[in-house]
């Protein structure tokens, strides 16, 4: 039949897409605008091999083989089909198992049947040279596509270089109309300027008991600790004594500086960055419990509407995901006097929201690559984007009439 179909290792295109633009091959260095790239890559097949599209396969890796945020985006999308292979992790890196060989079986099941004319492979894996043989075999011609190599040489395999019948290289300019390189600090959360609310929860008063454990790694530090607190002086100042979770994580542990502390005192990641339960004390204010949580004020209709929109229409950046989750949860509060409520712990986050808040984010991929947590930068984007929702309807609310 006389139409195209591409056949996608996602592996590959978004690991080059990287390496070109981050300069290294981790899919989390990059956001991807996949509405942009799949009608990308439609319409260069149109154009490069004269027919119309059938179909894209896209394959790719995911742990367990269950469907990421970004794979249930995909799915829905209009001639798009996904296959997925297991996504496993060896030796601290993670690795794709299976896409290969399901790429290659798809490859000679559509060129046996002849459901199209032309294929496009976006790949530059060696094994998949028999698959091309047999396609070709079958009187399809295949179109080689490669991503802009960051070193301006080939990154896919020789063999399957030569043996195509048509080539082309993705370019720079191509692959930014739809993927772009994240920007990284060297520090847990943005850079003030572009997003001052982050400052505002990275600056706030600490618990007394975290105050205290300042002062006391202050006045003993450990013997690493100075050539860090040199190097990270400009960022962190020694006089405003904020410790990371980690450093009051270690000041609190039994034997350390408190070898009478409790050993089931366990660290809470809230807001606050350094609150430590310990039993039998209160954690938060009382009226934190009278916040409903969003699950407690959605219905069974709003959480389908809700996941439609996860899948269709919210992206996998942190600080958008906080704004998604506020937005919701502010709008279906019965009583809006709540809010005045929350806005008086801010900066902290109630427990059960906050809980409820970075499971929701965990939904969007943001597990992936960090060792199945939501890397400390993330986490501090997740809650600006929560609190800046909640300060635009406030001030809303407020406003005098007319403005």
């Amino acid at each position: 039949m006389d139409r195209c179909i591409v056949l996608v290792d996602a592996g590959y295109l978004l690991g080059a897409a990287a390496s070109l633009l981050a300069g290294e091959p981790s899919r989390s260095r990059i956001t991807v605008d996949h509405t942009a790239l799949i009608q990308g890559l439609r319409e260069r097949a149109e154009a490069d091999t004269e027919r119309p599209l059938l179909r894209i396969y896209w394959f790719d890796g995911a742990p367990d083989r269950v469907p990421q945020p970004e794979h249930r985006r995909l799915r829905v999308m209009p001639r798009v089909t996904v296959r997925l292979g297991a996504l496993t992790r060896s030796d601290g890196r993670w690795a794709q198992k299976g896409v290969d060989a399901a790429m290659h079986a798809e490859l000679t099941e559509l060129a046996r049947n002849g459901a199209c004319s032309d294929v496009v492979l976006v790949t530059g894996d060696g094994d998949l040279l028999p698959g091309m043989m047999a396609a070709k075999e079958h009187g399809v011609a295949v179109h080689l596509w490669a991503v802009q190599a960051a070193d301006g040489d080939y990154n896919q395999s020789e063999d399957l270089v030569a043996e195509a019948d048509e080539r082309r290289v993705l370019d720079r300019v191509w692959i930014t109309k739809a993927v772009r390189a994240k920007e990284l600090t060297g520090v847990c959360a943005p850079p003030p300027a572009p997003r001052p609310e982050i400052a505002a929860i990275l600056s706030a008063p600490l618990p007394e008991s975290a105050l205290a454990a300042s002062a006391e790694q202050a006045a003993a530090p450990h013997p690493a600790a100075a050539p860090r607190a040199q190097e990270n002086g400009d960022r962190h100042p020694a006089t405003k004594g904020v410790p990371t979770p980690k450093d009051l994580a270690a000041l609190r542990a039994p034997g350390v500086h408190h070898p009478k502390e409790p050993a089931s005192a366990t660290l809470r990641w809230s807001s606050d960055k350094g609150w430590v339960d310990r039993p039998g004390a209160p954690a938060e204010p009382p009226e934190a419990a009278a916040l409903p949580t969003l699950a407690q004020l959605t219905t069974a209709e709003q959480r389908w509407a809700d996941r439609e929109e996860d899948i269709t229409t919210v992206g996998g950046d942190p600080y958008e995901v906080g704004q998604v989750f506020a937005r919701r949860w502010m709008g279906r509060l019965p009583e809006q006097h709540n809010l005045q409520k929350l806005g008086a712990m801010y900066p902290r986050i109630p427990h059960r929201i906050d809980g409820e808040l970075l499971r929701y984010a965990a939904r969007f991929g943001l597990l992936a690559h960090k060792d199945d947590q939501i890397d400390e930068h993330d986490r501090y984007a997740i809650r600006a984007g929560f609190w800046r929702e909640i300060d635009v309807r406030t001030a809303a609310e407020h406003a005098p009439a007319g403005e």
